[in-house]
């Protein structure tokens, strides 16, 4: 964003972000929150079908993440636990930038991580948000998080991802906060999963890995042991809960043992595709998944 004026965006809570948002201003809020930490939006952009119902799809690149600007390491770090409340501010900013009267519902769209952000958004501001569709939060509760890794192998989300690649560091280096070739080397290591059901996933539906708030997040959560279902009782709103068929890491029991932080959660489990696949797969997308985002929203 800072290299390229022409790219769609905004400044959120200090950060010039990758956004851009379609459908009517006025209508019911959709904010789109990619996973990683450090992805971006492109493979969630499905999701501007739910303007022909005439809601308004927001999408935007966190912070350090897809196109939006880049941040040291210690920028993030030097908050402690506080990072993550950085990560909520810039949502809530977000929110305030494109929500054009208080009684414009609001819904959070989020996928993996996207959906640990937006449990943990609604338990900060539970009277916020009407709505939430939540895809695949690995967890909530940080040892939950780390029993998640470990068992979908994804990508380990510790500085190892960026510093014990071997091979590859025989030929790219990087040092702490040189974004481009960490950026690059994390996209390389995290496009495909067959533990997760994402052996078919197509790197080309994303922009941009990044790499140091990923790891900065992590290490703050490792620290700290985030938390991310506080205050979740305090939400009272509809909950949509996604998990998919293939991901061998998300079995039923996974999916029952994360959804017992909600209130009365509506579980849905997606056959036929992986983690990626709730909001990349065509068939999934309007077979199974946006019909019951539909049948959520109308409802409110």
């Amino acid at each position: 964003m800072d290299q390229d004026s022409s790219l769609p965006s905004l400044f959120a809570n200090g950060a010039k972000l990758h956004a851009e948002a379609f459908g009517p201003e006025n209508g019911t809020l959709i904010i789109a929150l990619h996973g990683g930490p450090g992805g971006d939006y492109r493979y969630l952009l499905k999701a501007k079908d739910l303007t022909e119902k005439g809601y308004r799809v927001v999408f935007y690149d966190q912070r350090g993440s897809g196109l939006s600007q880049r941040f040291a390491k210690k920028s993030y770090t030097s908050l402690g636990a506080g990072a993550v409340d950085l990560m909520y501010d810039e949502l809530h900013a977000v929110i305030a930038h494109y929500r054009k009267t208080p009684a414009q519902k609001v819904v959070l769209l989020g996928h993996s991580w996207g959906a640990m952000l937006a449990s943990g958004y609604a338990g900060k501001y539970p009277d916020d948000i009407q709505g939430l569709i939540l895809c695949e939060p690995g967890g909530l509760k940080w040892h939950d998080v780390k029993d998640y890794v470990k068992e979908s192998r994804s990508f380990k989300l510790w500085s190892e991802t960026l510093n014990d690649a071997t091979y590859m560091d025989q030929f790219i280096s990087g040092k702490e906060d040189q974004h481009e070739i960490l950026d690059y080397k994390m996209s390389m290591m995290v496009s495909k999963n067959e533990i997760t059901g994402e052996g078919d996933f197509d790197p080309s539906m994303n922009w941009r890995s990044g790499a140091v708030i990923m790891d900065a997040l992590f290490d703050i959560g490792d620290d700290y042991h985030v938390d991310f279902s506080r205050g979740i009782e305090n939400y009272n709103g509809p909950v949509l809960f996604f998990y998919s068929e293939r991901n061998k890491a998300y079995p039923d029991s996974w999916a029952q043992k994360i959804t017992s932080s909600y209130h009365n959660p509506s579980i849905v489990k997606v056959s036929g595709v992986g983690h990626d696949g709730i909001v990349t797969n065509s068939d999934a997308w309007n077979n199974q998944t946006k019909p019951k985002i539909i049948t959520l929203i109308d409802g409110l």
